[in-house]
């Protein structure tokens, strides 16, 4: 399940991820999701999948 919430970027922020989305063919929403869940990789942080 997906959940809204605002968040409050830097202008300069959130142009560079813009630009970083459209190079990647992605939306800057999921640009941002995808920057996330890499960093949680990254860090291993990421949550487990729950099996339902």
């Amino acid at each position: 399940m997906k959940r809204n919430f605002a968040l409050r970027v830097d202008e300069e922020v959130l142009v560079a991820i813009e630009k970083w989305a459209a190079d990647e063919f992605r939306s800057t929403n999921g640009q941002i999701e995808w920057m996330l869940a890499e960093t949680l990789k990254r860090a291993k942080r990421m949550p487990k999948k729950s099996s339902k």
